[in-house]
This record gives C-alpha cells, sequence and structure tokens, in this order.
C-alpha cells in the first residue's frame, strides 16, 4: 500500500494530492506499522517553526523518508539534503513528478546501506562484523545482528520483543535465555575491543546504544555539520524570518 504524510499546517494543495493517484493519507498520530514505512511530505514555508526543528533533529532514517516542496532557492536545496533530507523540490511539480520522485525516495530510504557507525565502531553488512580502529571485532552472526539493528535506532530503546521480532523472526519470548546470553558475549567482544558501555540495558527490559559523553545535540551537529546545523537554527529560511512573532507558528 501506497502511503504518505502531509508535514505542513493546512490542507494538501490538489496539485500535490497522492489521494487522486490512489495513494492513502496518513493523519495525526496514526501509525503505518513498522513493515509499512512512509513518505512525508510538506510545504517548507507551511512548517511551524518548532516542528522543522523537531523534523530537522530527527532521527537519519526518518529524514530519509522527507521531501520538502516550493523551496525556490538552490542553496535551501542544498542545504536540505546535506542535511539528511530524501528530497526537496522547487515550486510547481506535476503530480506524475512528485510521485515519480516519491516512489525513488521510498526505494533510497528502504535500501540497507552497507555500513552503518556508532561512535568507535563501523559495521559492514558485508563482512558481517564490527569494526574498531580498522581491527575486526569477531562477531557471530547473532552478535551481529543484534547490534546493527540497535544501530538503526541509535540512542533509541529498543525492546526484548522488538529484538526478538527482527533478529530471531519470533513473534513470542521464548522459554530459553538466548537474548541475554548473546547480549553478554556481545558486550564481552566490544570491551575487548575497547568499546565498553556501548550496549546499554533500559529499565523495562529494552536495550540502546549508548549516545557516549556527548549531548544528543552535540551529535547531530557533528553529523549534520556545525556549520549547517547553527545556520538553521539562527538563520531560519527567508520567508520565516520575517515572522515578529514565532507563536503564530506553534
Amino acid at each position: 500500500m501506497r502511503l504518505f504524510r502531509w508535514l505542513s499546517v493546512g490542507p494538501i494543495p490538489t496539485a500535490y494530492d497522492l489521494r487522486r493517484l490512489g495513494w492513502q493519507l496518513l493523519v495525526d498520530k496514526q501509525s503505518s506499522g513498522r513493515d509499512a514505512a512512509h513518505a512525508q511530505l510538506g510545504r517548507l514555508y507551511d512548517i511551524p517553526m518548532q516542528q522543522w526543528l523537531s523534523l530537522a533533529g530527527a532521527n537519519p532514517v526518518q529524514r530519509k523518508w522527507m521531501m520538502m516542496i516550493d523551496v525556490p532557492e538552490s542553496h535551501d536545496r542544498a542545504r536540505l539534503l546535506r542535511l539528511g533530507f530524501g528530497d526537496a523540490l522547487g515550486y510547481g511539480p506535476s503530480l506524475d513528478e512528485l510521485e515519480s520522485r516519491v516512489l525513488r525516495l521510498k526505494e533510497h530510504a528502504e535500501a540497507l546501506p552497507r555500513y552503518r557507525r556508532h561512535g568507535a565502531v563501523k559495521l559492514d553488512l558485508f563482512a558481517r562484523d564490527g569494526f574498531v580502529a580498522g581491527r575486526a571485532v569477531g562477531l557471530h552472526p547473532r552478535e551481529f545482528a543484534l547490534l546493527w539493528r540497535l544501530a538503526e535506532d541509535p540512542g533509541e530503546a529498543v525492546s526484548t520483543p522488538e529484538l526478538l521480532c527482527d533478529v530471531w523472526r519470533l513473534s513470542f519470548r521464548p522459554e530459553t535465555n538466548s537474548l541475554a546470553v548473546h547480549l553478554s558475549r556481545l558486550r564481552a567482544k566490544l570491551r575487548t575491543a575497547g568499546v565498553d558501555g556501548l550496549v546499554e540495558t533500559l529499565p523495562g527490559g529494552s536495550y540502546r546504544l549508548s549516545g557516549g559523553d556527548r549531548p544528543a545535540s552535540a551529535a547531530r551537529d557533528a553529523e549534520f555539520g556545525l556549520d549547517d546545523y547553527t545556520r538553521l537554527r539562527e538563520e531560519p529560511f527567508p520567508a520565516l524570518a520575517g515572522m515578529q512573532d514565532w507563536t503564530a507558528w506553534t
């Protein structure tokens, strides 16, 4: 099923309404489910400032699904692409062009990257192993799958049922402690490689990758490029810069 969400305030312009081509619109807090990711579209200057800052600081995986429309300036479109948005368009794309670009965005967003990085650890999907300072950690396939899944949402809690489903393909909790055993071995190998405390256990039995000593905002600044992120905060896009009362946008 082709799903999309409209990010901007107000109704979807008829010219950009993918429902005319058979797409389904997700509204409010409606979820598409983990296995049905969806494109997120919006007109840049119709997005409230607080929401825009939230989108720009979203998880990189989420930003891949976002497309900004009606961005007239080339340098602003380039900045959006540097921030990791899936696409950025100027004024007036036809509905057919918009659908083609959304389909391409979806294809790219669903493609698995070869590498994932978190802190000092680099994961290589082809080698099915992790590397620290260029040296292989020597991960068992299940250990690699666990670390790869946690690195999909770095810093975010992943529950035990999610790990059992995504790594073991189980829809129930088995009586064995296989997950705990593999996590223990994974932590031991990372510790031997000089990376201790990377995998955290949270209250309630969920897990996440540690964000390290830097705050999340600092990590995002490093990822996007500090200059881009600073300009985003201090120099809003031209159509927003003239707003005297930000509360009108929130």
